[in-house]
Formats: C-alpha cells, sequence, structure tokens
C-alpha cells in the first residue's frame, strides 16, 4: 500500500470510530434520560462501566471488520494485479527471464517454456540454466554493463534448450529494481531463421558476384576468339594441300565450341525480360543444352535426347526464365549422379500441352527430403554447394507460365523431373528460326 493509501485508511478508520463512539454514547444518554433518570449513584456507575465496555467491544468488532474488508481488498487487489503481470508477461512472443544478481531465475514466461524447454518450477530460484559454458564471461559482463546504467538492446548471442541444442537468439538486458535489490531482465528472440536467410543472402551475393565476374569474362574472351576463329579459317584456306588441314578443323571447331559457349554465357547474363513472347521449345531446350555441355563433357555424363515430338512446339514464355528452369534441373541432374553416369531429356506432345522429362541415375533424393525439396533454402547438398533456392525458383517461373512441375525419385534410384507447359499456336518457320 502507498503512503497515501495508509494516510487515508488511517484517516476512515479515526473518523469511523469516533462517529460510532459518538453515536453509542448519544444513545446511551438517551436511554439512561429516558428509563434510568431515578438511579442511585451505585447504579449509575455500573451503568456507565457497561455503557464504556459496551463501546468497546463495538469497537473492537467494528474495527476488526474494517480492517479485515481493507486488507481482503487490498489481497484481492493485488491477485488481479499479479494475474495482470502474468498475463503480459506471458502474452509476450519472447522468451523473458528476470534474474537475481547471482543469475538465478525469479521469474520465467511461458515463451521461455517453448523456446528452451524448461517448465517454470523447473528453474524457478535456479542458476539459469540456458548460458552455455562459452557464454559465461559473455553474460557477466553484460550484467556489468547493465549495473553502471547502460541497457543492453538487441544483441546477438547464444542459448542452449534442454537438450543441449544450441539456439542462436537476440538479447535484451534491462534492469530491474524490487524493494532495493537489483534484478535483470533478459529478453530472448530466437533468430535461428533469420541467422540462416542472412547467410543465404550472403551466398546469393557471392554467387551474383561471380556471375557478373563470369560475364565480364566472357566478354573479355568473345572478341579474341572470334579473332582467332578467323585466323584458324584463313589458314585452313591456305593450308589445304599441306597435310595440316584436320589439325587445323580440329582447332576450329574446339575455338568455334568456345565462342557457343561465351555466347550463351551473355545471353545467360542479360537482365531478363519483362514480357512474353512466342519461343520455340526446342530452340529454348538447345540452348539449355549447349550452356551446361562443358559441364556433362567434365564428368563424362552420356546424354540422350528425344525431342522430335516437341518440333515446331511454341509457347508464351520468357525464353530467359525458362532456360533458367532447364538450366536448374540440369545443374542439379549434374550434380547428382557420379562420373560417366547418364542423362535423359524428352519431349512429348499433347493437347495443347508440352511435357518436358529430364531423368538421370544419380543418388536420388532421400525419403524425409522429398516434401520439402521446393522449400526456399532447403537442400540436400553440402554446405557450399547450393543456396537451395533453385527448385523454388523454377517452381515459381513454370506456375507463371501456366504450368506445373514435380519431381519423382527414390534414395539410389535416381530423379525424374517433369515439366508440362501449355502452347499455343506453331511458330512460322522463318520466325522460329529467328529467335
Amino acid at each position: 500500500m502507498s503512503r497515501t493509501g495508509r494516510g487515508w485508511f488511517w484517516a476512515t478508520l479515526m473518523l469511523s470510530t469516533i462517529s460510532l463512539v459518538a453515536l453509542v454514547f448519544a444513545f446511551w444518554e438517551l436511554v439512561e434520560n429516558r428509563f434510568f433518570r431515578d438511579l442511585d449513584y451505585v447504579s449509575l456507575h455500573y451503568l456507565y462501566i457497561s455503557r464504556g465496555v459496551a463501546s468497546s467491544i463495538l469497537l473492537a468488532f467494528w474495527a476488526a471488520w474494517f480492517v479485515l474488508r481493507e486488507r481482503r481488498q487490498a489481497e484481492e487487489e493485488l491477485r488481479r494485479s499479479r494475474e495482470r503481470y502474468r498475463g503480459l508477461v506471458n502474452a509476450s512472443p519472447d522468451a523473458v527471464a528476470l534474474l537475481s544478481a547471482d543469475k538465478r531465475v525469479w521469474e520465467w514466461n511461458a515463451s521461455a517454456e517453448r523456446l528452451y524447454g524448461y517448465a517454470l518450477n523447473q528453474v524457478l530460484e535456479q542458476p539459469l540454466p540456458t548460458v552455455p559454458s562459452t557464454r559465461t564471461d559473455e553474460l557477466d559482463a553484460l550484467m556489468t554493463r547493465v549495473r553502471a546504467g547502460n541497457p543492453v538492446l538487441e544483441q546477438e548471442s547464444e542459448r542452449v534448450d534442454r537438450d543441449g541444442q544450441s539456439i542462436q537468439v537476440q538479447v535484451s538486458l534491462l534492469p530491474f529494481e524490487e524493494r532495493g535489490e537489483l534484478f535483470f531482465l533478459e529478453v530472448t528472440s530466437d533468430i535461428r531463421e533469420r541467422v540462416r536467410l542472412r547467410q543465404r543472402l550472403i551466398e546469393i551475393e557471392k554467387l551474383t558476384s561471380m556471375g557478373q565476374m563470369a560475364a565480364g569474362t566472357a566478354h573479355h574472351l568473345n572478341t579474341p576468339l572470334a579473332a582467332m576463329l578467323l585466323r584458324l579459317q584463313m589458314m585452313r584456306a591456305r593450308a589445304q594441300r599441306s597435310g595440316f588441314e584436320d589439325d587445323l578443323e580440329r582447332l576450329e571447331k574446339s575455338v568455334n565450341f568456345c565462342q557457343q559457349f561465351v555466347q550463351r554465357l551473355l545471353e545467360f547474363a542479360r537482365r531478363p525480360s519483362t514480357e512474353k513472347e512466342p519461343q520455340a521449345l526446342r530452340l529454348i531446350v538447345d540452348a539449355a543444352l549447349g550452356f551446361v555441355a562443358p559441364a556433362f563433357e567434365a564428368k563424362q555424363i552420356r546424354v540422350s535426347c528425344t525431342l522430335s515430338d516437341i518440333e515446331g512446339k511454341t509457347l508464351l514464355a520468357d525464353r530467359n526464365e525458362l532456360e533458367t528452369v532447364l538450366l536448374i534441373l540440369l545443374s542439379n541432374a549434374a550434380d547428382a549422379i557420379t562420373s560417366r553416369g547418364s542423362i535423359e531429356i524428352r519431349g512429348d506432345s499433347r493437347d495443347r500441352e508440352v511435357e518436358i522429362t529430364i531423368k538421370d541415375d544419380g543418388c536420388g533424393i532421400p525419403e524425409g527430403a522429398r516434401t520439402r525439396i521446393f522449400e526456399p533454402f532447403f537442400t540436400t547438398k553440402p554446405v557450399g554447394k547450393g543456396t537451395g533456392l533453385g527448385l523454388a525458383i523454377a517452381r515459381q517461373i513454370i506456375h507463371d507460365h501456366g504450368g506445373s512441375i514435380r519431381l519423382e525419385s527414390e534414395a539410389g534410384q535416381g530423379t525424374r523431373a517433369v515439366l508440362v507447359l501449355p502452347t499455343i499456336a506453331a511458330l512460322p518457320a522463318a520466325a522460329g528460326r529467328a529467335s
């Protein structure tokens, strides 16, 4: 109870007591004047004594009732205040712990129970169990800062749950004073997903920088390759009878292959178009195959294509985006198979639809990962080998084109990726060749 509240309490009690005594004495005086006017001195003496005794007893009952009533009201108010306080603390989405100077827990909310796995009765008045040994000195330093009047706000740290699993958290440590004793209010939030996202974004930024470097390298290589190819053609024209024609022809083919690859790299590095246009599907597939051909040759991967059924089929599509989808699927297939493995690409035509199937004989997808393969940032590849964004991006692109994508796989039995896309009327032959 506050000082003002105590003052009102005593003032009310005294005024009530005075009023009650005055009322009793007035009532007794009326009774005496009405019924006991002729009593002798001794009887009047006992009458006065009885009046005092009655007044005392009545006052005692009144005071006891008044104090008990005030106490019950104070206890009820305290109970409601406690429930309100507990409700506010438990409503917090962050884990809240109230710590004493020796790092014992005096408060523990529902979010802390969910995050760390400890119930309130398991940690109450016990040393804080969520700080790993490697972070003890850090917590001591933070508590020293708070004692110096510098609250700690949103600092990244580490905690452990009941099972010993490490949790990346954001910590705020604030002072909390009660009855002259300093406590520490620790508020922690789980930032594991944020940390994973930040790491993925860093990887994406690195890949973006590598892509820009590759595009610049391709641009610089394109000119000398063109000059080399022209020189080789001139040398072949002059050396038809010198015996070097076969060697020069092989060199010309190699340089021509390098030039085509660099051209594909430059096309892929261009800013994607924002409008869909009629595109010949066969040309898009051939372009994607040309781009990944060096990687396939390096691993001696056998590629078989059955694409006659989609010859002349046309899509309303963004060519760059569909090439990206095919590159994602082909690259995943190449990563999944060992050296000298095989990839089968098949195109089938249906009524107003085409189906592209890419099948590999690689390691397949583990059973527990099949339901998550299209989730952003989920990958079964080792750290540094994949961002986990490829299939999520591929599915979004295919959906934007009105199609569907599915993956069928068994561990150790390879993977089969199936794309289904709607078609439009066929392009004229000249337009198809121009695209």
